[in-house]
């Protein structure tokens, strides 16, 4: 009873987050999401837990496919290569549920890491840049 409180509180306050959230914001939060689901996906592997693992594989994918659809081409390359290693991360995901490797759970995690921590240093100025941009473009969050 006290588990189902508590995620209902988890999904309430995530909402409330996303309705707020800058664009920037919410990529932060997709890019948390995966790290936290490779952690759950890891830790399912090394229990041999196979809903616990299916389940985190699936939102993990999920998520990152998120970050996908959220790329601009209008960018160029940065765009593309970003898309290129989405889908890497997202065969390195399928091939570790299938194989039972947490070695490539350990690979995402660390290209993940690299992608937010750049992505967690630019500056705010430059996030208001991007937003006044998809304003005038007519782009909602």
């Amino acid at each position: 009873m006290y588990q189902k409180k508590l995620e209902a509180y988890k999904n309430l306050n995530l909402e409330a987050e996303i309705s707020v959230a800058s664009p920037h914001r919410i990529i932060q939060m997709l890019m948390q999401g995966v790290m936290e689901r490779l952690a759950q996906c890891k830790g399912a592997i090394t229990r041999r837990d196979f809903e616990a693992k299916s389940t985190a594989v699936s939102k993990a994918l999920a998520l990152i496919n998120g970050l996908q659809d959220s790329l601009d081409f209008s960018q160029g390359k940065i765009a593309e290569d970003l898309y290129s290693l989405y889908s890497y991360m997202n065969k390195k995901i399928m091939s570790a549920s299938i194989n039972m490797n947490i070695d490539d759970i350990d690979e995402v995690a660390q290209l993940m890491i690299t992608i937010k921590s750049a992505w967690d240093q630019i500056p705010e100025k430059e996030q208001q840049k991007a937003n006044e941009i998809r304003e005038t473009q007519g782009i909602s969050k």
